[in-house]
Formats: structure tokens, sequence, C-alpha cells
């Protein structure tokens, strides 16, 4: 089956062609470019099918064909993914119009964490306001957390269903997600993908109480408060930057104090969660990092793995090699690894899945 992939982000469309489980095509437009969907389109037209990422799905547990009512649903999610959300819904009509006979599946990155225990998955809030379990934690990343759980059981020689993980998403947005039988069993972002970790420009977990008080002194309204815990918050916020941890490693270089005290509160912050996470486990198997730091800052991770001792890690040497690989030393009880981003590569099972299940029907 010939798949096209689309990954939209807030900057950036990641397109891609699979054939039969193998990336034979890839390129990335700018979202700020007109008639992206169209360059896709026009490029890879002869497909058996579409995949869209949707950073959002709701209860949906697994990828699911396209159709009116499935979209209605998607868009009432719009506002805990603001960032995200409507570029898959406009993406994905866009995509439906120009190529009509073609079946389209969503791909969710909620799925993967929709079989979480209770215990992880809900809030301590009056039961008036969650007895109908929307107010939930949902948890993000999924398809990365995905992919690398598969990726890392055949560098590790192990089923994805007997390993036991803590997964590391550190890009732009960064989460840390428990893993155990062959799904997510607690994560780090919940209701909304500003919870956890602190991130490129947002803030990650804050005491609501801090927030009651900003508001209280400093009169705003919940959208412009949304606006800085979203977009002028992390290392942005701290550094005076965009948040490009490039720039602000840079900075810290050249020895200017905000940039360093913003990496060690990052560093800090992402330890934290994934010693959070390896308590959901009953063993830890490995900690794998992944996402576009990981990929092009390994140094960064090493960095973090050498605060993680008391979880059995021991920092390596690792070279800057564009493969998937154990970078801890080789006497460490616990090995971690990066595994590179390829959501493509899920997006097209996911299709190939949704479209297999509905043939059988």
């Amino acid at each position: 089956m010939h798949v096209l992939t689309l990954n939209p982000g807030s900057s950036s469309m990641k397109v891609s062609l699979v054939a039969d489980g193998a990336a034979v095509g890839w390129a990335a437009w700018d979202m700020a470019v007109p008639g992206v969907v169209a360059q896709a389109v026009r490029r890879w037209s002869d497909v058996d099918a579409v995949a869209v990422r949707f950073v959002h799905g709701g209860t949906q547990k697994a990828p699911a064909r396209v159709d009116d009512v499935l979209l209605a649903n998607l868009e009432r999610l719009t506002p805990l993914a603001p960032n995200h959300q409507p570029l898959s819904l406009s993406v994905t009509r866009e995509v439906r119009r120009l190529l009509p006979d073609v079946p389209v599946v969503a791909c969710f990155d909620t799925a993967f964490h929709a079989r979480m225990p209770e215990a992880a998955a809900r809030y301590p809030l009056p039961r008036a306001w969650t007895a109908q379990n929307r107010l939930r934690r949902y948890g993000f990343h999924g398809l990365s957390c995905q992919y690398a759980l598969r990726r890392t059981g055949e560098l590790l020689g192990r089923t994805p269903e007997e390993l036991q993980l803590v997964c590391a998403h550190v890009g732009a947005g960064v989460s840390v997600t428990a893993i155990r039988d062959g799904h997510g069993v607690d994560t780090s972002m919940g209701f909304t993908p500003l919870e956890g970790a602190m991130m490129a420009t947002r803030s990650g977990s804050i005491d609501p109480g801090l927030l009651l008080h900003v508001m209280q002194t400093a009169p705003m309204s919940p959208a412009e408060m949304a606006d800085a815990l979203f977009h002028r918050s992390g290392l942005a916020g701290m550094t005076g930057t965009n948040g490009d941890l490039r720039r602000v490693l840079a900075a810290a270089a050249r020895g200017e104090r905000d940039a360093e005290v913003a990496l060690d509160v990052y560093r800090h912050r992402l330890c934290r969660e994934i010693g959070a996470a390896a308590m959901s486990l009953s063993r830890l198997d490995a900690v794998v990092f992944t996402g576009g730091v990981a990929e092009h800052q390994p140094g960064l991770i090493t960095s973090v793995i050498a605060r993680l001792g008391v979880l059995g890690l021991r920092a390596g040497q690792v070279p800057h090699t564009e493969t998937d690989r154990v970078v801890t030393a080789p006497d460490s009880p616990v090995p971690a690894l990066i595994v590179l981003p390829r959501e493509d590569l899920e997006l097209a099972r996911g299709a190939e899945e949704a479209l297999a299940r509905v043939s059988v029907r």
C-alpha cells in the first residue's frame, strides 16, 4: 500500500510517501505558504490512502477513516489543542477536496494513552466537574512514543509488549511517558499539551495558585494567560529568545546567566518527569529519547542521562550520528537510547490498520 502521510505543525508540514512500510519520498513545506497541501498532492497523487496526524482525538482509541461526523467531533476538541487541531482539520478537508476518491485516515496522538489506568488519568477535582470523564489526562506525542517503542524492541531484541520503558519526546514540545504492555500507562502531558516538563515556549506544569495570584494582581483575560503560558514561557520566557534550544545553548556558551539558569531548569524538570514516570512501572528496561532535540542535540541528552544515575543509567560517549543507538556506557545497568522520530511510518501503519478493519466489516 502507498500511503501519503501529512504531519502538520505550527510552522511546517512534514510530508512522506510510505510504500509497504518504507519511506520512499519526503518533503517539508512552510505552513505559511499558501497551497502546501496542493503541492504535496501534486507531487504524490497516485496513492492508496492519506494519513493525517491529529494531536487530539478525544476518546478515539485507534486510527479512524475520516467522515463528516468524525471531523465534526474533532473540531469540538480545538480548544484543547489550539495550536495544532485547526491545522490538521484544515489539511484533512483540503485533502478530501483534492482527492475525493482516496480514503483519508486520522491518526491520533492521544490514542496511545487511551488505556491509562484511572489513577493516572483522573484529576483530583470535584465529581460534578469530572462525571462525564472529559476533564481527564489525555496525553500527547503518542505516535512518536509508539514508533520509539517498536524501534527500541528491534534494537534490544525484545517484543514491544514485553518492554517497560520511559519514553521522553524532546522537541519544541516535551513529554515523558511510561510504557507497559505496549501502551502508555502514565504521561507528563495531561488535558492539554501544556502540562509537564518545561518546553521551548510552553511553561509546563505551574502551581495553579501562582496563576490565580498573577491573574488577581495583574488582571488579564483567559486568552492572555493562555498566550503567556503557550507562547511566551519556557526557554523563550526565561531567556528573552524565541525558545530555539540552539540559541539558548549558544547564549549559555557565551556565559549569559539567564540562559545557564534556563538550561538548568530545563534539565531538572525533564529528569523529574523521567523519575516520576519510572514509578508507574514494575521494572525499568530502558529510557528512550526521541524528538528533534534528541536527534540534533545529543550532547544535551548526555547531560540529562548523567543526572539519572539513581535509575541505573551511566552516561557514555554519544557520537553525533544520524542513527538510532544506545547512548549509555557498556556497563550501564539500564540502557538509554536515542531513536530518531519517524511518525510518518506510524501514520502509514495506522492507515493500513484502519482500512483493514473497514474492509473486514
